[in-house]
């Protein structure tokens, strides 16, 4: 396959017939439909005065508009996905922040997007749905055109195709501009991990709003002209139902999902057998080692834990499919950019150093958008700092022992939080759990946990200190245990360590 470099480069690999697009209760969309209606696409926004590097806020609910809208604004222009959850504020941040060129919204949307883009003076255009035509379908309507783009037809490789914010919890977020170049170089680097061929079926539960989503869910499968499934958004209860409409071969999702589809399956054994995976895919936040072994027993497929970031336009390494070594608790081996571990002053260490996790390659950001400050602390000797603290076994397996910034300083005894977890996941009665930095007046930080039970389990804060007591550290073991019906997660389903203890009430 083709080095593409650009999306429109990456559309042409799927065959003219072969559905690229699909949804649950509606015909599929073929690539040749893709690709005319995101050349309609192009052409339509052109007309209403914007090109290439215009931004163009996307705020729809997750499912096929939503995938075929970002490809068709991201080919030609630059695409800006917004969750629709955000309130009013949020919208006014994000559409100002981008110098959003236009806002696209659905047909009679509701969303407080729209108020916002009226007082921001952002032109506002309605998508309208044609899912008769195909998982997708769809035209844009303006109120009035606003004359020829300086820049119109499809985007170069060093354009900017895609732009995100970080998550901004401990900071204001930031603007990672990811090119043509980039975006493209992410979704190859996903497709030769896990092999895709044309005859592979997606099922894409992830939002659509963010970086997992948008390149391993839609992107990586659709550049080797394969079929991709694409939901309203997670739900537990419906993803049997649709595992058994669309055929997948495989899915990628962040360990809550997995965990909550795990809750299902006993009652859905058959569909289980009937569609056999050829792999899962986790990524976005670290999976549980047990959690892991129960679903490649559940569904008798290998389960890919990988590990990406916004900044790297997703993939940075993964574990390999079989028949090299999958090591559990590891992220896997470079997949993709180069990966090293490298000290506070610069160096790059050796296997076994433990050290912040640094990349380069094709995939990664040039850089964050107006932003000095944060470049000269996020690059060194060509290098992206990912915040990530970890260390390199001798056959270049990663695993990562933390974020940096989520380390638990107590009293001067630094305690990861995940190390935290993967023992309290051992308690019988524990399901999932989160641990946490919990402001102490004389120790600096202390530590503390939320715990889910397993249905029908039992078990006292005092139970589950013991238990933990006997396995880590006095230190270690959490001070504060609180037991809640669900973990606490932010907006892409991904557990949020920072910050927590505020939102619990605990600071």
């Amino acid at each position: 396959m083709t080095a593409f470099t650009t999306l429109k480069e990456m559309l042409v690999t799927g065959a003219d017939a072969a559905t690229a697009i699909a949804a649950p209760g509606v015909p599929g969309l073929t690539y040749a439909a893709l690709r005319k209606l995101v050349a309609n696409t192009i052409a339509a926004y052109n007309a209403l005065g914007v090109g290439r590097n215009d931004r163009i806020g996307i705020v729809l609910a997750n499912g096929p508009e939503m995938a075929t809208a970002f490809i068709a604004v991201a080919a030609g222009a630059t695409a800006a996905p917004l969750n629709p959850g955000y309130r009013a504020d949020e919208f006014e941040f994000y559409l100002s922040d981008l110098n959003a060129k236009a806002l696209i919204v659905a047909q009679g949307s509701d969303s407080p997007a729209v108020g916002v883009a009226r007082k921001l003076n952002v032109p506002i255009i309605e998508l309208i749905a044609h899912p008769e035509l195909g998982a997708g379908s769809f035209e844009l309507k303006a109120a009035a055109p606003a004359g020829a783009a300086a820049n119109p037809g499809y985007a170069a490789a060093d354009d900017v195709a895609l732009v995100l914010h970080t998550s901004g919890t401990t900071s204001r977020p930031k603007i990672v501009p990811l090119s043509q170049r980039n975006v493209c170089a992410s979704a190859r680097n996903v497709r030769d991990t896990l092999a895709l061929t044309a005859q592979d079926r997606g099922l894409n539960i992830m939002p659509l709003f963010h970086i997992h989503g948008l390149i391993a869910g839609v992107l990586a499968p659709l550049s080797a002209g394969g079929y991709v499934c694409c939901t309203p958004g997670f739900n537990a209860l419906k993803f049997f139902a649709w595992m058994d409409e669309a055929k997948p071969t495989w899915y990628t999702a962040v360990p809550t999902m997995h965990q909550a589809i795990l809750g299902r399956a006993a009652n859905n054994k058959e569909i289980i057998a009937r569609y056999p995976l050829r792999f899962i895919r986790s990524s976005s936040s670290a999976m549980p080692t047990q959690v892991i072994r129960e679903l490649e027993e559940t569904f008798h497929a290998p389960l890919l834990e990988s590990y990406g970031m916004t900044e790297a336009a997703h993939q940075m390494a993964s574990n390999p499919l079989p028949p090299k070594a999958r090591k559990p608790g590891t992220v896997g081996i470079a997949a993709g950019p180069e990966v090293a571990v490298m000290d506070a002053d610069g160096r790059l260490l050796a296997a076994g150093a433990t050290g912040e996790v640094v990349i380069r390659g094709e995939n990664v950001t040039t850089g964050y958008e107006n932003n000095p400050k944060a470049n000269a602390e996020g690059f060194t000797n060509g290098w992206f700092r990912t915040g990530d603290q970890g260390v390199m076994d001798d056959e270049g397996y990663l695993t990562i022992t933390g974020r940096l910034k989520e380390i638990i300083n107590r009293g001067g005894e630094k305690i990861s939080p995940r190390e935290v977890d993967e023992v309290l996941m051992d308690h019988p009665a524990v399901q999932q759990v989160v641990t946490f930095a919990i402001p102490h007046d004389k120790l600096g930080e202390e530590v503390g946990a939320v715990v889910v039970l397993r249905e029908g389990a039992q078990a006292t804060e005092k139970e589950i200190r013991e238990f933990a007591a006997k396995r880590l550290a006095d230190f270690k073991v959490p001070k504060k245990i609180l037991f809640m019906p669900e973990i606490p997660k932010g907006a892409t389903g991904k557990l949020q360590r920072i910050g927590l203890a505020q939102k619990l009430g605990l600071a």
